[in-house]
């Protein structure tokens, strides 16, 4: 069996064997390949899902959507909802006057789709509304990132370490693109092929030519797309609440595991307590605004956990997830997890 230095070799060089050194291959990884838990994997699937946010008036709910074509009724009017324009219809209707109810009414049945392309036969009202009442519960469930759109066809490589096979797979749409990162395993290493079109939210067609310019095109569009945000959060509120655990860690490689049995408490003093089992170790946090962008640091005394020391850039985060990264030198990732 191949060492697997060269199974990523074989990726990002096409498959073609080469000999590289450890520090080639994680260069390699962070510019070129990466597996179904990297970053990028994880905010590309989230761009192919489906687009759920745009029906909200008549739904409710960011994580599924109605099936067109269907009816509603508004205010005594009823308005067949046949294409994504027709939503404006209902729009309007609610908007025309303020001595109305506004209520929008369903014509059952209905089929809903969620994010990720499973559909539901839904024949009333009472299980739509019990649908709706499901995905309340998951508020801080990683939504679709709006904004974004990929031009395809698009190219992947993909190495199976397991199998020491080599294949290429063409990618023709959001769903299935969104199966395929789905259906991922442990031992397949990916290359997207470059440059790859998108259009941004102002409609702007760009070429991306690499897993970096992608990765950044990512977060602008969860910056300043609206869709993507919806609810205003506190960061300094929602890190001091609660406490965190590591889900994921990479610094020139995947080191979660060596934090896995440690949680995290952040202080409204600037300290940050990290447990594992009887022992506790008390660090120093600041977040602060620079240049529009916010920054987390952390500050850690002992030897493992100094490894978290950094002026990380926040991704995004929710009452339960904060994503963050560092760029400056290679491209580092730690997450946090509510735990």
């Amino acid at each position: 069996m191949l060492p697997l230095k060269k199974y990523l070799s074989l990726i990002v060089l096409l498959f073609v064997l080469s000999c590289q050194s450890e520090t080639d291959e994680q260069d390699d990884t962070a510019k070129g390949t990466v597996t179904n838990v990297s970053p990028l994997t994880t905010y590309l699937q989230r761009v192919a899902m489906v687009k759920t946010v745009q029906d909200n008036v008549i739904d409710g709910s960011s994580y599924c959507t109605i099936k067109l074509p269907y009816t509603v009724t508004v205010n005594n009017e009823k308005i067949a909802v046949n294409t994504t324009a027709d939503y404006q219809k209902v729009v309007d209707n609610i908007n025309a006057s303020t001595y109305d109810d506004d209520v929008v009414k369903i014509d059952f049945p209905v089929t809903m789709v969620y994010y990720n392309y499973i559909e539901k036969f839904i024949p009333d009202q009472s299980d739509f509304d019990s649908l709706i009442d499901y995905w309340n519960l998951y508020p801080d469930l990683l939504s679709k990132i709006n904004g974004l759109n990929i031009n395809y066809p698009l190219t992947i490589n993909v190495y199976n370490s397991a199998s020491q096979i080599a294949s290429s797979q063409s990618i023709i749409s959001d769903q299935s693109f969104f199966n395929f990162i789905k259906n991922l395993n442990d031992s397949q290493y990916i290359s997207l092929k470059y440059p790859i079109s998108i259009v941004d939210y102002n409609g702007q067609t760009k070429s991306i030519s690499n897993n970096l310019e992608f990765e950044n095109a990512i977060k602008y569009a969860i910056d300043y797309c609206p869709e993507n945000n919806i609810v205003s959060l506190d960061f300094t509120e929602t890190i001091t609440k609660g406490t965190w655990i590591i889900p994921y860690f990479f610094d020139g490689s995947e080191k979660t595991m060596s934090y896995s049995a440690y949680s995290f408490v952040f202080n409204n003093d600037q300290s940050v307590v990290a447990t594992k089992g009887a022992i506790s170790q008390t660090g120093q946090w600041q977040s602060n605004m620079t240049n529009g962008v916010r920054e987390l640091q952390l500050n850690f005394s002992t030897d493992l956990l100094s490894k978290l020391n950094s002026n990380w850039k926040l991704f995004e985060f929710n009452n339960s997830q904060i994503r963050l990264r560092d760029v400056s030198n290679s491209t580092h990732y730690l997450y946090f997890e509510k735990k």
